[in-house]
């Protein structure tokens, strides 16, 4: 879809094979058997058609689902997304290793559980669990966000004075299961409430910051909150690293939300690009922009518009367990019409928990009877049956969107893998799945039928999502341990303001000494001339030949100048590289070595016979006398070859072509590799004065007033220097302007 809209199909009528169409209790009890039978079924298959999905209404779902989250991880699309794929900034799933004791604070829908975890670490991965539930009260719920963070936090505390622990000093794994922009793993900013949240002052927040503050009002423990997780990816992170890779996590409870190990690449909202990243899709609120408008039935209107939030969460509340009681309500209130009112079947009168008992197949028309009989309803055995047909209809379609959106997942994840088949378990936690046999065999049979490239293990979740999030609380731990001792390590190579200012006052006073004539020979500071007194102005044209030389390899270039119409420079290089014993034998050697690679550079290029001019990188120290003269002052990086210290460098190479005969070179300029990466950019940018390179030994170059530089006094313009120091095929820029070598370049100051 090309538009940033979720656009919805046009609704049509269909049946299915899924959707019950047996009969209802009859309305009016002077009617025969038969008719009322045939009357009520009638009423029944009407009631409940709006329910129904096809398999091609199913693939629909999941191709809307995979365009939602596709916007969602472009960068460009993703403020408008509402399937939000948030990164977790978790790059891994576990692999058994993790150990140690950690705190978890598992916030639900109704009760909020701490847990003290410890695992063991072995090969087995053995967790002990000590825990708690405390039951939050709507005032808490919907009441001001401060007073929320001070209850868990109250919570908390009382946890551990129950355990009489000796221990003061705890890290914490926070479970938040609201939508979140998450931008490191212990910084969470609360984007929105759901289900039967709203509390003011939190939205917008970092979540970790709230609960650190609460704990640390307290007083009474140290506790420090390391990780924040939704509760979706702590249920991934829990499958148990035996049963294979896990890289999927789907929770079906009061609310629904999933999560899996994406390719990080296509995560356009972080800059990670290596590896995977752990993305939660929170497709709870698929559907708000109309994506679903042709799936809604009336039903889902009427939860939807007595909801805390109408118009959000549309997914949501057409699969979650906060929401599927409500559904059967207002279908029984339609169906029962004339035998009940909305008054006799008020909100939150059907709750999920009686629709997973009445849809058990053994003891489920018994329950039935039990729940009308509790609404004040006589109850025959076809109205039992009735309402038992009712809860499964509302339990298969929220099996059947719910398979639609993993199997959107697991399709993307094969196809951003480049695989043909995909094998993976998804780890699945929630009452829901975990009470409702039927919905958890309708989920598996669907996605298989929906994803068929894709082999999955649907695995419950141990423990729920603690383990998962005491496994990442645990990683956490350790990284930030390290991240500790690297902090430390690198303390002692930390510099002050002041101490950098003092840095640069000592460097400046080295670089004046290095420029007068009277105090140059004392400096550490070199300042050398390189006797270039322009950058390129664009009008270089031509072929030249560069060399490179200054670590264990040796590089020969072709460069060609044109105009930019011609191609602008074009370059052809050849490495070569230096044998130690090259390197440090006799300077002949060295330069025998050089001119015997660039005779063989020459021959594979077919330039033997051409004499091409030539500027030479040489990136040791160095006292130019002119632009193609230099005495070397000493070697560096690992060079020591005899007899040239002292020496013409570029007297050294034009005797070993002598030596060599092989062909005539025409040695233009020799050139530090720091003044050939200042003039490569002055070939493209006005006002370059300065260049540095760091890459084997950090050598500045700078323009210098002539008149100021002793080696240089009296002579007009500007000139290069190097303390002591790009890139040999810049040099070509302007050798072939340069004046012959008993002149200096000079430009008007």
């Amino acid at each position: 879809m090309s538009s940033g809209q979720e656009k919805p199909l046009v609704a049509k009528p269909q049946l299915s094979p899924t959707c019950p169409g047996h009969g209802l209790a009859g309305i009016s009890e002077s009617s025969s058997p038969q008719a009322q039978s045939r009357h009520l079924t009638a009423q029944m298959q009407s009631s409940l058609q709006p329910l129904c999905l096809s398999l091609e209404k199913l693939h629909q779902v999941k191709n809307r689902m995979l365009e939602a989250m596709e916007r969602g991880l472009n960068r460009r699309t993703h403020a408008q997304a509402t399937v939000r794929m948030l990164p977790t900034f978790i790059r891994a799933t576990p692999d058994g290793t993790e150990r140690g004791e950690f705190l978890v604070l598992e916030l639900g829908d109704t009760h909020l559980r701490v847990l003290l975890m410890e695992l063991s670490g072995d090969t087995c991965q053995t967790v002990t669990v000590k825990d708690r539930c405390f039951p939050v009260p709507d005032a808490i719920a919907q009441g001001p966000g401060e007073k929320l963070f001070a209850f868990m936090a109250t919570c908390l505390c009382e946890f551990l004075d129950v355990l009489h622990t000796r221990r003061t000093d705890f890290q914490l794994g926070f479970s938040f299961p609201f939508t979140c922009k998450q931008t490191r793993l212990d910084q969470s900013y609360l984007i929105s409430w759901s289900k039967r949240f709203k509390c003011p002052g939190v939205e917008g927040r970092d979540v970790v910051e709230l609960l650190q503050n609460a704990i640390n009002k307290q007083d009474r423990y140290h506790i420090e909150v390391i990780a924040v997780v939704n509760d979706t990816t702590g249920t991934m992170m829990s499958c148990d690293a035996g049963a294979g890779p896990c890289e999927v996590g789907l929770v079906v409870d009061a609310g629904t939300n999933s999560c899996f190990m994406a390719e990080a690449r296509h995560v356009e909202v972080v800059e990670e690009s290596e590896g995977r990243m752990g993305v939660v899709t929170e497709w709870g609120s698929f559907g708000d922009k109309g994506a679903l408008n042709d799936v809604l039935s009336p039903y889902d209107q009427k939860v939807d518009q007595a909801s805390l939030n109408p118009g959000e969460q549309r997914f949501e509340k057409m699969i979650s367990g906060l929401y599927l009681g409500e559904i059967v309500r207002h279908i029984l209130t339609e169906l029962f019409s004339g035998r009940t009112t909305p008054a006799r079947l008020p909100k939150g009168s059907v709750e999920t928990q009686d629709i997973l008992k009445i849809t058990d197949e053994q003891v489920g028309l018994a329950a039935v009877r039990r729940v009308l009989q509790a609404l004040g309803l006589e109850a025959s055995d076809q109205d039992c049956f009735s309402m038992q047909q009712v809860c499964s209809a509302v339990c298969i379609r929220a099996a059947g969107l719910c398979a639609a959106g993993l199997a959107a997942i697991l399709s993307h994840m094969c196809r951003n893998r480049e695989l043909s088949r995909l094998k993976t378990s998804v780890a699945v936690d929630g009452a829901v799945f975990r009470d409702h046999a039927k919905f958890s065999q309708t989920l598996q049979q669907l996605v298989k039928q929906l994803a068929p490239e894709c082999d999955i293990t649907l695995v419950q979740s141990e423990d729920g999502s603690g383990k998962g999030i005491a496994m990442v609380t645990a990683v956490a731990s350790r990284l930030a341990a390290q991240r500790l001792q690297v902090n430390q390590t690198l303390a002692q190579l930390q510099l002050s303001p002041d101490a950098l200012g003092k840095v640069q006052a000592l460097l400046r006073w080295e670089m004046e000494l290095g420029l007068k004539k009277e105090t140059h020979a004392m400096s550490s500071v070199r300042m050398l001339p390189t006797y270039i007194c322009a950058t390129p102005n664009g009008s270089e044209r031509g072929d030249f030949l560069a060399l490179d030389l200054g670590g264990t390899n040796f590089r020969v270039l072709l460069v060609q100048v044109g105009s930019r119409e011609q191609g602008g420079v074009q370059i052809v290089s050849e490495v070569y590289s230096i044998p130690p014993h090259v390197a440090q034998g006799p300077g002949s050697q060295l330069f025998d070595h050089i001119v015997e690679c660039i005779a063989d550079f020459q021959t594979k290029q077919g330039m033997m016979g051409q004499t091409l001019p030539l500027g030479f990188t040489f990136s040791f120290p160095c006292r130019q006398n002119s632009l193609d003269q230099g005495i070397l002052l000493s070697w560096t990086k690992g060079f020591n070859a005899s007899d040239c210290v002292g020496q013409d460098v570029v007297k050294l190479l034009r005797e070993a072509v002598k030596r060599k005969n092989h062909f005539a070179l025409d040695v233009v300029a020799i050139v530090n590799d720091t003044v050939g990466t200042m003039m490569s950019c002055g070939m493209t940018t006005a006002g370059v004065r300065s260049a540095s390179l760091w890459a084997r030994a950090p050598t500045p170059a700078t323009w210098r007033s002539c008149g100021t530089w002793a080696p240089c006094r009296g002579r007009r313009g500007r000139c290069a220097s190097t303390w002591s120091g790009g890139r040999s095929a810049t040099t070509a820029a302007w050798t072939r302007s340069s004046p012959p070598s008993t002149c200096r370049w000079t430009r008007p100051r």
